[in-house]
């Protein structure tokens, strides 16, 4: 049987007509009509004014915190629960990275925590430069009480929505949410361009800031002159006439991954100890991926056992993201909480999501999950 990957592309006839295009234009490098028309449709389509379409989320992080002019010495405050990525861009600054717990209703960054820890840090005075929420596995954090406890402080709000592109908080986008937001295009996103990511934010300064330094802060002169370090972060023309093409179906993709998680859990949500990721009434997801829990009192399988066993029939699972606190590279590093994150990633899979996914492939993951759960050791 072929093999089942847990978020493979889903390409479609327009990607590879539109890529066709901006081959034969000759528009291969850095830069061109792709470029321009992908980024005010990604700006359109999350309903903000400006974007910078760069090589990568992790670099549209990178230029978000140099924008707000982090650097050594200062503190980034960050969602212990997500992908490196996300603290490795405060550490190219030179900033510390704090990690901050999860809240179980949506396994996002806890607001209430946020506040209470901002307020300990004004006492003081030593406030973080920026804090970063990420919209973990496709679906957003509680932003409205994020942002009300950043703003008597004065503390910038940058969302990591890049597993969210296509899921909604209060009827409002995903990369809607923050002063500044971050989107990617990874091969294993909701759509993808092979590569690539988008910072987004209202301000038309902090974009224009942002091309600048993604374009090797090249001042304005016929030779090439710099006057500040700058870095080569800008998108391919090539793929942005990909990701234009996957654009135009993100909304099936939506709907492919949303059947995937409803089909799953119709499936295995009957087995007592088997929980899904909560939905929060503030929004809708993505369903980027579907992830489940395993109640250890209740379930003697572990989800490494369950992940194995699904490995030897050839389909892929993944635990779910290691917390940044746990990992050895940040273990200097300062922790508010952690005992949430700690056990959704002790208890925690990821299912394979992929918007092709068909209903015989899902029903092989169920019958294999179902399996693994049987043979456990009594």
């Amino acid at each position: 049987m072929a093999r089942i990957y847990l978020s493979p592309p889903h390409m479609n006839p327009v990607d590879r007509e539109l890529l066709l295009d901006a081959f034969d234009s000759n528009w291969v490098a850095p830069l061109g009509p792709h470029v321009d028309a992908f980024e005010g449709e990604v700006a359109a389509a999350v309903g903000v004014a400006h974007a910078a379409a760069l090589s990568s989320g992790t670099a549209a992080l990178h230029l978000a915190l140099e924008i707000l002019g982090v650097g050594a010495g200062d503190e980034v405050w960050v969602a212990t629960l997500t992908f490196a990525a996300t603290a490795n861009a405060v550490s190219y600054t030179g900033a510390t990275p704090v990690f901050i717990d999860s809240e179980t209703t949506s396994w996002n960054i806890d607001a209430a925590l946020v506040a209470e820890e901002l307020a300990a840090a004004a006492r003081r005075a030593r406030l973080p430069k920026a804090i970063i929420a990420v919209d973990l596995y496709g679906q957003c954090a509680d932003y409205d009480a994020l942002r009300a406890a950043c703003a008597p402080h004065g503390v910038p709000l940058i969302e990591d929505a890049a597993e969210a592109l296509g899921a909604t908080y209060r009827g409002r986008p995903a990369g809607s949410l923050g002063d500044m937001a971050v989107l990617s295009f990874n091969g294993n996103k909701i759509i993808t361009a092979s590569a690539g990511g988008m910072l987004v934010s209202q301000d038309a300064g902090w974009i224009a800031r942002a091309r600048f330094l993604a374009t090797q802060a090249r001042d304005p002169a016929p030779h090439y002159q710099h006057s500040h370090i700058g870095h080569n972060y800008r998108l391919s023309n090539l793929l942005a006439a990909v990701g234009r093409g996957q654009l135009q179906h993100l909304h099936e993709r939506v709907a492919a991954r949303r059947a995937n998680f409803n089909d799953y859990r119709a499936r295995l949500g009957d087995i007592d100890g088997v929980e899904f990721m909560p939905l929060a009434s503030w929004g809708e997801p993505n369903h980027w991926l579907t992830c489940l829990l395993l109640d250890p009192d209740k379930i003697d399988a572990t989800p490494d056992d369950v992940r194995r066993h699904l490995a030897a029939d050839d389909i892929e699972a993944r635990p779910l993201w290691k917390p940044m606190h746990q990992q050895p590279v940040f273990s200097g590093c300062r922790v508010h909480g952690g005992a949430v994150a700690d056990r959704l990633f002790a208890t925690g899979l990821c299912l394979p999501s992929g918007s092709a996914l068909t209903g015989e492939q899902r029903e092989r993951v169920v019958a294999r999950v179902r399996e693994a759960l049987a043979a456990a050791p009594a």
